[in-house]
């Protein structure tokens, strides 16, 4: 697409915002659906990358649909955001809500990932570091190849954005609610805001090697799991499982520092 034909749609989609935004409709609605629809897919893509085989990325893509629909309803363009910014925020949350909702992983499983999550914090607070496999599978009493498979059955409860780990053990809403307003700077929100950055910089950089690569290439580059095999020279399965750790690790550390 050369830079003419580039910004002649630029041109016409902002003027289909002001068309919305002045005389909201379900013909205008759909217009803005269908263009920003490759947003809906790329998401999908990215979280589906993360869960079991059984579950259908078409399932996925239906979700993050009604995602779209929520940030064209929500989007105020006055506040100088990036609307594919702000869409691709309520897109994944859509999709996630949907996940949890149909509860794909078993009870036992959500059970054991809270008993590693506690043990982690546990040695964390009594190592003062991060603790390894070994230390974490001794502190409950399974094997290392057994913890490693039970990293493997949380694939689906790992598939968190870093606003769900910003948020743990904290009564706060998402990361897309505190998207900076040009308008309207509200001290307090930044220092809450520079706060939990900081808390989640500390938390990753207490991770391993390996964890804070996985992580960094999987949140920050847009790297897929297996994408992060290829520079790893791991395969995708064991990939899967770092980032299960990885997380697991964070939510342990970030609920720590926040003295739940």
């Amino acid at each position: 697409m050369n830079d003419t034909v580039r910004n002649d749609v630029e041109a016409g989609i902002q003027a289909l915002w002001c068309e919305f935004r002045d005389h909201p409709n379900q013909r205008l609605r759909e217009r803005l659906v269908l263009h920003y629809a490759p947003l809906v897919k790329y998401v999908a893509g990215r979280v589906g990358t993360g869960l079991p085989t059984h579950v259908d990325v078409g399932d996925l893509v239906q979700s993050g649909i009604f995602g779209l629909i929520d940030a064209i309803e929500k989007f105020d363009p006055d506040r100088g955001l990036r609307f594919e910014t702000y869409a691709m925020q309520r897109i994944r949350g859509a999709i996630l809500d949907d996940l949890r909702s149909q509860d794909w992983v078993p009870r036992v499983v959500r059970s054991r990932a809270r008993e590693a999550e506690r043990a982690m914090e546990r040695l964390g607070a009594r190592l003062r570091r991060t603790p390894t496999d070994s230390e974490v599978a001794n502190e409950l009493g399974i094997g290392v190849d057994e913890l490693r498979d039970l990293y493997r059955q949380l694939q689906l409860t790992s598939v968190a954005a870093l606003e769900d780990l910003m948020a743990a053990g904290k009564e706060s809403g998402s990361l897309v609610d505190t998207l900076p307003d040009d308008g309207a700077v509200d001290p307090a929100a930044v220092l809450v805001d520079r706060d939990n950055r900081r808390q989640l910089a500390e938390a990753i950089a207490q991770l391993t090697e390996r964890d804070r690569i996985v992580v960094s290439l999987y949140y920050f580059e847009s790297l897929t799991l297996a994408e992060i095999g290829k520079v790893l020279g791991v395969t995708e399965s064991r990939v899967s499982q770092l980032h299960t750790r990885a997380v697991l690790r964070l939510r342990a550390r970030l609920t720590e520092q926040a003295g739940v």
